[in-house]
């Protein structure tokens, strides 16, 4: 199927997936709400389709491409889930490199954070992406059940979790000791949440549309932070200008980014929220960014 772009719908189209992906309305209640939308040959069905995220798009990284290597490891989390699984990936040539933890949505380590963590190791850095449903199973192969699963996990004990797969990482025996962290949607959050509560491990952090943390936390930051929002994301931009005051009234380095016209999770490319213009930009942004904070003594 061909991805429709974010022109092509409704925004009140968009704004029902986006309140379903976040579990303000169960999939009957968004269902019922699409049938509104079922005009002009469309059907519910055909909008489902091609609201639901397709992984194919996802992959720029091949799991096998030459230029990196991959594979599957574990890390203790004692307070947390215990064991937690993930993707570990870095350059197929050399033997240290910056670290960066890369945060997931609300749904699991999918195909599509796998891959963020490939385009990673492709631009020189260790990178790793942990799976907060391994304690469940692991992701389960689709979005819908991995939210469902993510629901079930205390948000403490995940909490929990991360730090420990900073802490991990940024000892690993190939990372240089400079640690970053990357999150999308609910990992960019957590991103904002290592900033406060470990800030003496993280280096740089990079949130996209994350839940902003307590205005009280922000003197406790001390990374650089490089924040990408969409401006039709009114729910996270309601806090972006109270946090930008906060860390400009406390001398935080930072800088911030607001694509107009994006949505909420514009840089996901397997949903047709995906804004490709605003997706590259960010991204290279991102890139540069790490190598400015992670490759410098």
């Amino acid at each position: 199927m061909e991805r429709k772009q974010p022109s092509q719908f409704d925004q009140q189209v968009l704004n029902l997936y986006d309140d379903y992906a976040h579990g303000r309305i169960d999939r009957r209640e968004y269902i019922k709400r699409l049938g509104a939308f079922a005009v002009g040959g469309a059907t519910v069905e055909s909008l489902l389709a091609s609201l639901t995220p397709n992984y194919a798009w996802a992959q720029q990284v091949k799991p096998d491409d030459p230029r990196i290597k991959t594979e599957t490891v574990a890390y203790a989390s004692p307070q947390g889930g215990g064991e937690i699984k993930g993707l570990l990936a870095h350059p197929a040539k050399g033997d240290k490199f910056p670290a960066v933890l890369v945060i997931h949505e609300n749904r699991g380590l999918n195909p599509y954070i796998a891959d963020v963590a490939r385009r990673l190791a492709v631009e020189g850095f260790l990178a790793f992406a942990p799976d907060m449903l391994s304690p469940l199973g692991g992701y389960p192969g689709n979005d819908d059940e991995g939210r469902a699963m993510q629901a079930k996990r205390d948000p403490d004990q995940m909490m929990q979790d991360f730090m420990a797969a900073a802490k991990w990482l940024d000892s690993h025996e190939q990372s240089t000791g400079k640690f970053g962290a990357v999150g999308f949607c609910y990992g960019g959050g957590i991103v904002y949440q290592l900033a406060v509560r470990i800030p003496d491990t993280l280096d740089a952090g990079v949130p996209y549309y994350g839940r902003q943390p307590a205005i009280a936390d922000v003197p406790k930051i001390k990374a650089p932070l490089q924040i990408h929002n969409a401006s039709l994301d009114t729910r996270i931009m309601e806090g972006a200008a109270p946090l930008e005051k906060a860390l400009k009234e406390n001398n935080k380095p930072f800088e911030s980014f607001v694509y107009e016209g994006a949505n909420h999770g514009f840089h996901n490319d397997t949903t047709p929220r995906y804004d490709d213009a605003a997706a590259k930009l960010a991204w290279k942004r991102t890139v540069a960014f790490f190598q400015q904070h992670l490759r410098t003594a």
